[in-house]
């Protein structure tokens, strides 16, 4: 009996045979209408002063920061031969020097929250707008939407994880086959029940399905947390942008440990085995580039919660307690906007009596 699972053999890349569109893509298309539906509706529910045309000027602009960035961080750090560092030209053309169309294979999530920061920072920057008000409405929407975008990597038979003896391990077709003549690939066939008829048999060892880790613990998981039990308790503005980027960093650290490193890269600390191979789990000594980026992320989420954390405190009233008093008691501000005035006023006049 085996015990393990063949990856579905009915799912293919293309949505339809013979035509460039892929589940791949698909799955970005979703995950953005996803994150939109959801950012609206929170920004309806804290009664938000944009239009519906401003919100959608500013989720155009955060797309096409992710798409580049993602874009860029996943041909300039991960790509092997350094072809795109030499044909710089090529990094966001959607098609091969043949001229098929090979769409844009390779993004890299660290690249692309990069690209949707800056993108977005500038935005704000242009329009006169508090970034935190928008970033913190961005970060609790965007994990559920990203979740597609794992799925659509598990559609693509693509980063899959270290080889595995656990009866959920998946077999997928595009992952290295190993040489029965080595003592650990007969070891793992036995338990899991591939039968191995000779010593020269190339064997397709099942793995970890991390696409699906992912899109479970740093998608629906990490959304669960931001939506139903932080969102509506956040007590200072970045409080939301900065519980992402923890338990992201947190989350993907841990499951790159399952996650089988780019072979281009392999590890790239290697305080534990350096000998240790990418597709075995030996130690947790050895780091990935993603956990380097993780662990990164965590650190600056940790001190942007600090660092915002204290801005709210050194004002009387936090920003976002304010503007949400504003919008539901207008009155309110304008006596509050003038009693600041007139107090200013007053303290101006102590000092000149003094």
């Amino acid at each position: 009996m085996l015990a393990m699972l063949n990856s579905p053999s009915w799912l293919k890349p293309e949505i339809i045979p013979g035509l460039p569109f892929r589940w791949y893509g698909l799955m970005y298309v979703v995950a953005f209408l996803i994150t939109w539906v959801l950012f609206r509706y929170e920004s309806k529910r804290e009664k938000k002063p944009w239009t519906e045309e401003t919100a959608a000027n500013f989720f155009l602009w955060s797309i096409i920061g992710i798409l580049i960035g993602g874009r860029l961080g996943g041909t300039l750090i991960y790509e092997p031969t350094n072809y795109y560092w030499t044909h710089p030209w090529m990094i966001l053309w959607p098609f091969d020097e043949s001229g098929a169309f090979v769409g844009y294979q390779g993004m890299s999530f660290h690249g692309g929250l990069l690209g949707l920061i800056v993108a977005t920072l500038i935005w704000c920057r242009v329009k006169k707008e508090s970034w935190l008000e928008w970033a913190d409405l961005i970060a609790v929407a965007a994990p559920l939407g990203y979740t597609f975008g794992r799925l659509g990597n598990f559609i693509n038979g693509e980063l899959w994880g270290k080889v595995t003896t656990a009866p959920w391990g998946m077999v997928f077709p595009g992952a290295p086959a190993f040489s029965a003549d080595q003592p650990w690939v007969r070891d793992v066939a036995a338990k899991v029940g591939i039968p191995i008829t000779s010593a020269t048999q190339l064997v397709n060892l099942p793995r970890h399905p991390s696409q699906l880790y992912e899109a479970l613990f740093e998608g629906l998981v990490l959304w669960l947390f931001l939506w139903f039990v932080l969102r509506k308790r956040k007590t200072f503005p970045g409080c939301n942008l900065a519980a992402y980027i923890i338990g992201y960093g947190v989350v993907r650290f841990f499951i790159e440990y399952f996650r089988e490193p780019d072979a281009s890269l392999g590890y790239i600390i290697k305080w534990g085995d350096p000998n240790a191979p990418t597709y075995l789990f030996t130690t947790p000594f050895n780091f990935s580039m993603g956990q380097i980026l993780c662990f990164l992320m965590i650190v600056a989420g940790c001190i942007l919660m600090y660092v915002f954390y204290r801005r709210s405190k050194t004002h009387p009233a936090q920003v976002a307690s304010a503007q949400g008093k504003a919008r539901a008691n207008p009155g309110a501000t304008e006596a509050a906007a003038a009693r600041k005035v007139q107090s200013s006023t007053a303290r101006k006049r102590r000092k000149q009596i003094k």
